[in-house]
């Protein structure tokens, strides 16, 4: 062979060669594109999947806890109605009163009283401010 036929020869290899690349990307192509959907598809499947997982657990804990609360709201009612028992049945103005001071300990409850003097003028807190 001459050395003008090897170039031509090789040349022509890779020309072929290109265009057995080129067919087989237009052929490879749409498949890839529809296995790359059918992924993801998949992926926002699993996703969905988890993410309707979490919300069912998160109800249940949420139910959980408002029949926690309801037990707790009934021994609070039985508690209450004890207490009234022990007092004859009835509801003085002195033990309201009591309740009413009682649910004010509450740290996160903090209720500023005025209590009035006899011309029924509440006494101010100015002492409290600091002096200038």
């Amino acid at each position: 062979m001459k050395p003008n036929s090897k170039i031509y020869l090789t040349t022509a290899l890779c020309v072929l060669a290109g265009i057995v690349l080129l067919l087989g990307a237009f052929i490879a192509i749409p498949y890839y594109n529809v296995w790359q959907q059918e992924m993801s598809g998949r992926a926002e499947f699993a996703k969905a999947e988890q993410n309707r997982k979490i919300k069912i657990e998160e109800a249940k804990a949420n139910l959980e806890a408002e029949k926690l609360n309801a037990q707790a709201e009934i021994e609070r009612a039985r508690g209450a109605a004890e207490a009234i028992r022990i007092e004859n049945g009835s509801l003085t103005p002195t033990y309201i009163q009591y309740l009413w001071v009682r649910q004010q300990s509450d740290l996160n409850n903090k209720t500023v009283i005025y209590v009035p003097t006899e011309t029924n003028l509440p006494i101010l807190e100015a002492t409290r401010l600091p002096q200038p």
